[in-house]
């Protein structure tokens, strides 16, 4: 079996919502999975000031932590976050700051990163925030694993993607049908890159 993190920040619950269908996914498809989200940096009164997020992060709170060993742990990571002005959350960046030292190491080569997000408009940074994502990756040592156009169900190559119209468009089936194909192809790379992967 291979072991698969999947790390994400979401404020009102979206990203959180692909997250947890991705780590159904890859469960499904025979990985051990540890579903963890980020810390939330925002201040509370901002939070307060939202319903979706204040009720999201009541919600979301017995959720584990991401810790920089479940990165060790990790065979394969799939990191989630809504786009901040084209680019990656200033939570999950911060998460990935921390990586530092494993870096150093070299205790994040050699494994299998993808990514997933959304964003509140239609061309809010889809492809911006996945390619700033693999910049991250490339620094690691990793391997990308990209759903690309390899299923029909990839609307986005660069990674499971969902537009929330602000809210009024919740994750729908075409989101979690992507999702799924997303993480069964990370499982499937994941075991080749582990040397796990028994074909017929």
């Amino acid at each position: 079996m291979v072991n698969v993190a999947v790390i994400y920040y979401s404020s009102t619950g979206t990203i959180a919502e692909i997250a947890a269908e991705i780590t159904r996914s890859a469960e499904q498809a025979g990985a051990r999975v540890r579903l963890r989200r980020v810390a939330e940096l925002a201040p509370q009164e901002a939070i307060d000031a939202n319903p979706r997020w204040a009720e999201h992060a009541r919600a979301s709170a017995a959720v584990p932590l991401a810790e920089p060993d479940d990165m060790v742990w990790a065979d394969a990571v799939i990191f989630g976050t809504p786009t901040r002005f084209g680019n990656v959350s200033s939570q999950l960046k911060q998460f990935i700051d921390t990586l530092g030292g494993l870096q150093a190491q070299g205790l994040l080569a050699d494994k299998v990163y993808s990514g997933f997000t959304s964003t509140t408009t239609a061309h809010g940074g889809h492809e911006s925030t996945l390619l700033a994502l693999g910049n991250t990756f490339h620094h690691f040592g990793g391997v990308i694993v990209p759903p690309g156009y390899t299923d029909e169900a990839n609307a986005n190559p660069y990674g499971t993607s969902h537009h929330d119209a602000f809210g009024t468009a919740p994750v729908g089936e075409s989101t979690r049908v992507a999702a799924r194909a997303q993480a069964e192809r990370v499982v499937k790379f994941a075991e080749v890159v582990k040397g796990t992967r028994v074909t017929a």
